[in-house]
């Protein structure tokens, strides 16, 4: 039997694209490199996985003491391979991604980073690596996810406006969608029940609230519900 040592040994990395949506845009959190390779460049935050831990815990590790963000619960996204994506040699990055609201964390970079900030999708820089690539398909897969099953609602204050998640499906999917059929949409799905408040104060109009009902949602999801937007 061969050991380990008779075959190749790449090393591996595991890169975490984070979105955030603050009601308004949705942008992506980047960190800018202190060292080389692309030092001076914005980069999606990843690191070197360590021996002794899982992908998991090794995402969970690079985004705490390299953007101060902890405990988020992360997708795997995809694997990255190209031979020559990494100037140092071999290496492989497993990627993660999230949703987040931006407002409910606070930033802080880590040493090995001049500056961690977030980007809006359609003002980004020119990113080192390969992570152009991997931000594509990070935007691809949010996107697709968006089409089929409901995210971002923890992004929603508990009771929101029918309005305020039509924007953030537009700010995902990037196109805009028709009032009264995504309305429709909503309320035939059955995961959003009116909460029979309005929103007070706002000039000319009370809202109707809603609520996502998670309960229902889940008992769905197991009779083969399938969320279409």
């Amino acid at each position: 039997m061969h050991t380990l040592s008779a075959y190749p040994q790449p090393s591996v990395t595991v890169d975490c694209v984070i979105f955030g949506y603050d009601g308004k845009q949705l942008s992506v959190l980047l960190l800018n490199r202190k060292e080389e390779p692309y030092a001076g460049m914005w980069t999606i935050p990843g690191g070197f996985l360590y021996l002794d831990e899982t992908l998991e815990a090794s995402a969970d590790r690079i985004l705490t003491t390299k953007t101060g963000i902890a405990s988020l619960f992360l997708e795997q996204l995809f694997t990255f391979g190209k031979p020559d994506r990494d100037p140092r040699g071999r290496v492989l990055s497993v990627a993660y991604y999230a949703l987040i609201n931006p407002e409910r964390f606070e930033l802080s970079a880590g040493n090995m980073a001049n500056d961690v900030n977030w980007f809006p999708i359609g003002q980004l820089p020119e990113l080192g690596f390969d992570h152009n690539d991997v931000l594509k398909t990070a935007i691809q897969r949010l996107q697709a996810k968006a089409t089929y099953q409901p995210i971002g609602f923890e992004l929603l204050n508990p009771q929101f406006t029918i309005s305020e998640l039509q924007d953030l499906y537009e700010c995902i999917l990037d196109v805009k969608l028709d009032r009264r059929n995504f309305h429709k949409k909503m309320m035939a799905s059955g995961i959003v029940r009116p909460t029979g408040q309005k929103r007070l104060g706002e000039k000319n109009r009370a809202p109707e609230l809603f609520e996502f009902d998670r309960e229902q949602y889940n008992e769905l999801v197991k009779s083969g519900f399938q969320f279409k937007i």
